[in-house]
This record gives C-alpha cells, structure tokens and sequence, in this order.
C-alpha cells in the first residue's frame, strides 16, 4: 500500500520545502507526487529525516551496561523514538570484556529480530585515559591488545563504532579496526595533538562529545580539540544541551570546522522519557539536576537530552538553520556510520521520518514507513 504525505515542509536536497511524498513498502518512492492509496496530512508541520544518535547509553528507566539484552535495546529504542529517533546505537561505557560480548550478541540479536531503529553498538571504551575519565569506572580501564581487537570486531550485524583513546594503543592497532570495517572515534582522551593526528592517519574517523573529556585546544597545545576542529574531514559528535558545551563555544566549533562533519548526539541517559530523574551507574547514584546528569561528585554522566530537544538547541543556541540542524541529526551520522539510503529524504532511501511542529516538538515518527 503506498502512501502520500502531503501539507508540510520537507526536508529534501534542495532545503526544506513546500512538497509531497510517496512511501511504498519502507522505502520513499518519489518526491513531489501525491496519487496514493492513502494520505497522510502533516498539517503544515516540518517532515525530516528521522534522527540517527550514535549515542545513546540508556532511555525509558534502562541503562544498556546493567542490562545488555534484546529486552532493553528494545526498551531504551521506544523511549528514544518518541523525540524523533529512529535510528541509534546502544552504547555501552566502559566494562570488562565480558560484558562488552554480551553487548555484541545482544546488539546483533535486536537486529536479526527487527527491533525498530537499532543500527549496531557504540563501544565507548574501556580503552580510555584515566586522566579523561569523566565518569567512567577507571578499574574497567585496558589497552587494547590482541583479544580486545578480535572482540571489537565479533560482530555480525550492524556498524560497530569504538571510542577509544589513541594513547592506549597504536597506530598499527587502530588500522586493523579500521580495516576490519569497525567505526573509530576519538574519546575521552588526553593525547597530544601529535598523537591525534597520527591516529587520524591510521584510521580514527571521528570524535566522541567534542570538547567533552579530551585534551583541550591552548595556545601551545592544540590538543585533541584542536585536532579535531583543523581536521577537516573527520566527523565530530557533539551534546548540544547548553550545559556540556557553552553556546558561545557551539557556535565557535561550527565556524570552524565544515557543518557537514558534526553530528547532534545525546549521550542519553536512562532518565530520558521518565519523570524519575534518578538512576546508577555501576552501583553509582546519579540524578538530574537543572537537566544535567552528574554523580556525587558534580561529574557530568551523560546527559538527559533528546534530540528533537538537540536540533532545536542548534537552532536557538547556535542560530542554526533547522535545515542545517536537521542534517546534523540525520544525514551527517549516516554518513559517519557509512549507511546508504539514510538520514535523507529521497527516492530509494528508507522512510525513517519525523514530523517536527513549528515549535520543533516531536508528533509522528515512521521507520520504515511505519508510525
């Protein structure tokens, strides 16, 4: 059964306008048509890619590190999709090895099942700089050696993107991830800016919430930020919630680099869609306070962001265009993960959609063409 939808402003090649869609058996048949077997009116709203976050730790009460199932991938993917995701990866901080294959199986198993929306994992350590930690369990911490390698790259279905910090291992290493088809950003990192670049010659293609928990850019050590904002074809995931990043320093990443290499992510939390603002992480109490997640401490962990919530702070924070923000939230994880036919309306491309409203409040979702 095809379907048109009709009386909105879509997000196409050519920047939003005035136009319709077919979508036929998951998938966008045409643009600009309206002859269906049924019609979906958008009621003059904003129809977009629907949004892929390649972080997303936990949502819906569900922590994906307490529970590396199907059950909670599923659970944590519902939360996510009433804000307009319709595609992400369960990110697992960093945990024993053990834990990190349950993960994988886990992960390959939601997709094999057609749990709406899971693209693959997002490993965000444990090979990271304790000095970087933020709120990660440094007794999880490893190098990545020979075992670690085979695990990362165990898995069967999906992208698998690694965060690691390029100083726990080698440029040799990161290639045979690269080489192996595995996803790799820079994260929680105090490498030198010398150590980043090299890494980014053999292999790292992105940065994890930049800015966030990595070597600052100074006037004598550009540092990982440095690294990542003079890189310019390297992809950079960024938590704009106001708190993580200050908008004046959103709007200066954004200057600087191509807007086609940032990406909105969450780093989610399992607070996200609950009103109980409060959950651990590894036996550890976290809350939100003011929409922050942080520890005892004060440490950030995460966050309580979505990113209908994220395309809007880009929009009002840092005056981007809703186009702009859009494809920040769609097109440019998409192509990061290096997934054909998504984050685009277009013919062929799958019909993973959101209506936004004027106020860019989340209405409808469809993934695969279905609400």
């Amino acid at each position: 059964m095809t379907t048109a939808f009709v009386n909105g402003r879509v997000l196409t090649a050519k920047g939003l306008e005035t136009t319709s869609i077919i979508v036929d058996g998951g998938r966008i048949a045409a643009v600009g048509e309206t002859a269906a077997d049924r019609t979906v009116d958008l009621e003059g709203g904003y129809l977009l890619p629907g949004f892929i976050d390649t972080q997303v730790n936990g949502g819906g009460g569900v922590l994906f590190n307490d529970a590396p199932t199907v059950e909670a991938i599923a659970t944590i993917g519902a939360a996510h999709r009433t804000y307009g995701t319709t595609g992400f990866l369960p990110t697992l901080i960093s945990d024993d090895l053990s834990t990190v294959a349950r993960a994988i199986a886990a992960v390959d198993a939601a997709i094999e099942a057609g749990v709406p929306g899971v693209l693959g994992i997002h490993i965000e350590g444990p090979f990271l700089s304790e000095q970087r930690k933020g709120v990660h369990d440094a007794s999880k911490f490893r190098t990545l050696d020979a075992a670690a390698l085979e695990l990362l790259t165990s898995a069967r279905r999906g992208r698998t993107l690694v965060t690691l910090a390029p100083e726990t291992t080698t440029p040799e290493m990161i290639g045979k991830l690269a080489r192996a088809g595995v996803t790799i950003a820079a994260g929680h990192t105090n490498a030198t800016y010398e150590r980043l670049t090299e890494a980014l010659g053999a292999g790292v293609t992105g940065f994890t919430h930049l800015f966030n928990a990595m070597s600052p850019l100074t006037s004598r050590a550009p540092g990982a930020v440095g690294a990542a904002l003079e890189h310019q074809a390297s992809w950079c995931g960024i938590i704009a919630d106001g708190r993580h990043i200050h908008p004046a320093v959103l709007r200066i990443a954004f200057a600087a680099k191509r807007r086609d290499r940032f990406m909105l992510v969450t780093d989610a939390m399992p607070s996200v869609g609950m009103t109980d603002k409060s959950f651990t992480i590894q036996g550890r109490p976290i809350r939100v306070v003011d929409g922050v997640c942080v520890d005892e401490n004060g440490t950030l962990a995460g966050s309580d962001l979505d990113m209908a919530g994220a395309v809007a702070n880009a929009v009002r924070m840092a005056g981007l265009s809703l186009e702009e923000a859009a494809r920040m939230a769609s097109a440019n994880p998409a192509a990061f993960l290096r997934l054909d036919g998504y984050g685009v309306i277009a013919p062929g491309a799958r019909a993973d959609l959101v209506l936004l409203d004027q106020d860019l409040r989340t209405q409808r979702t469809w993934i695969g063409g279905i609400e």
